[in-house]
């Protein structure tokens, strides 16, 4: 036998409090105005509470506010209706439907539970009701009365509610400071105040929002996924979730934001560099895997702009997150010279569909079926490279190779930094024309194309540590390694686009790539 759940106090419909359960008998029953079945059972409460008087506590725990009393009223109850408005009485009990209904011994055993309506269980009740406290039956005329009808759901299960009521519980998953905000104050503006957020408007953070967030992956709440730079802080699944939220996430997209916070916050990415060099690094991250089109990002037309929930609020999150949690906040760590618009959001899916060759995640040694996130510290793009007229594999190659000889600038030659090239599909098709053209073709092309005299070559003393050379004499870069490549885009256009890069290697930023997990 299971007992009861105790200290319940709730107010009647005079406003005229009530605990329960006592050292005494009680039959207790949840019920709203608007279920058929409860008011089927409301006059057998009724008998019931007349038969046995002041021997048992009989109580209506009610879930419909203001129609409790229209449910009083229409059956002449004599017991008294409390209201459970909250409904955290209901989600305490844990019951799933009303009528919901306990009969409880003095010693706060709960004796028997039924929901809904079947008329053997209630002719059961009626007589352990009598044998327990000595009363006579109750004078009800059961074959008047159904045989068998289906409660109707509690209204602690409806998910807003439901969160909402996890969320307060003393088990609760939240453990984040909550902030008391005055009822005059402007939440939004609230939030712009206190340094949140990225210069746009934000979600507010409600213990059921984030609840709600927090349905996105199977890790625990209180799990240390990393400690943010600058300030070190600690980035728990919740805090993740909290700014996930901010950002205008779904919860499907939550196991993405935590493996770009994963990867952000390794050694290798060195997202404190990142974020406060003068040149205004930012993350870009490409998303592969069949997670893409579970969650619905955008790898085709606009793929690297505005218009999709996904791309645009997975990267908000990871960059709230570095602001909020690591505390690298324009202005202070963050010292960009210009900035960059990428520092609100830069995230988009491979089109690995349209592609003729590995997926970057299968470069990288991950399968093909995982999903997996890969951030690079870039410091401008999307740059467009237009080619509308080449017909040829290798003048389109031409055409890509120069459009990357701007990075850092025309007069740097052997740089070991990062470059993303994104090839849209009528280019990829254009480069296909004659058959195979491998991504280390087009990569060695691009190294021969942008080769200059050794005259021409400056690079900088910072960067000299790391250069690692395999490039023709004057290539734009030191490694053909330093070129990745990727496809998105819509099938009309001949625009690709590139990422320029930060400092590749030990004194910058290597590019990070992590599975997604659940």
């Amino acid at each position: 036998m299971s007992k009861a759940p105790k200290d319940f106090l709730l107010n009647d419909l005079s406003g005229v409090p009530h605990g329960f359960p006592n050292k005494r008998a009680s039959l207790i029953c949840f019920v709203k105005e608007d279920c058929e079945t409860c008011n089927t059972a409301a006059p057998v409460l009724e008998a019931l509470k007349k038969a046995h008087g002041d021997a048992v506590d009989v109580l209506l725990i009610a879930q419909s506010g203001e129609s409790n009393a229209i449910f009083s009223e229409r059956h002449t109850l004599s017991m008294p209706v409390l209201d459970d408005t909250s409904c955290k009485t209901a989600f305490e009990w844990d019951i799933e439907s009303v009528p919901s209904v306990f009969w409880i011994e003095d010693a706060g055993d709960i004796k028997s539970h039924f929901e809904g309506f079947i008329r053997a269980d209630w002719e059961t009740l009626a007589a352990e009701m009598s044998k327990d406290t000595a009363q006579a039956a109750a004078q009800i005329d059961w074959a008047s009365l159904p045989e068998w009808r289906p409660g109707c759901g509690s209204k602690h299960l409806d998910p807003t509610i439901q969160n909402k009521l996890r969320a307060a519980a003393e088990n609760s998953p939240i453990h984040a400071r909550q902030i008391d905000i005055a009822s005059s104050d402007d939440v939004a503006e609230f939030m712009f105040d206190q340094g949140f957020s990225d210069g746009l408007p934000l979600v507010p953070p409600t213990p059921e929002r984030v609840m709600r967030m927090l349905a996105g992956t199977q890790r625990d709440p209180q799990e240390l996924v990393a400690a943010v730079p600058p300030n070190m802080g600690e980035a728990t699944v919740e805090k993740i979730a909290i700014n996930a939220v901010m950002a205008g996430c779904k919860p499907e997209y939550l196991s993405v934001v935590i493996a770009a916070v994963e990867a952000a916050c390794t050694d290798e990415f060195n997202i404190h560099g990142v974020t406060a060099t003068t040149m205004g690094a930012s993350p870009v991250m490409v998303v592969n895997g069949p997670i893409r089109d579970k969650i619905g990002m955008n790898k085709g037309l606009g793929a690297l702009g505005a218009g999709n929930r996904a791309n645009a609020t997975i990267g908000r999150a990871l960059r709230l997150v570095v602001r909020n949690v690591g505390g690298a906040s324009t202005g202070g760590v963050e010292r960009s010279t210009l900035g960059n618009p990428m520092k609100f959001t830069m995230c988009f899916a491979e089109h690995e569909e349209r592609s003729p060759w590995p997926a970057l995640h299968v470069e990288r040694g991950f399968d093909a079926q995982d999903s997996v996130v890969t951030l690079f510290a870039m410091t401008s793009g999307p740059m467009h490279i237009v080619d509308q007229r080449s017909r040829s594999p290798h003048d389109i190659a031409d055409t890509l190779g120069l459009g990357l000889d701007g990075v850092f600038s025309p007069k740097m030659r052997n740089i070991p930094v990062d470059a993303v090239l994104v090839v849209c599909p009528e280019h990829i098709d254009t480069l296909m024309k004659d058959g195979e053209f491998s991504k280390d073709a087009l990569r060695a092309h691009i190294q021969n194309v942008t080769a200059r005299p050794d005259a021409e070559q400056s690079v900088d003393a910072a960067l000299r540590s790391d250069t690692k050379s395999d490039a023709p004499a004057g290539a734009k870069f030191a490694s053909s390694e330093y070129i990745h490549i990727v496809v998105a885009g819509s099938e009309a256009g001949k625009f690709s686009s590139a990422f320029h890069g930060w400092v590749t290697g030990a004194t910058g930023s290597l590019s990070v790539s992590k599975k997604i997990g659940v």
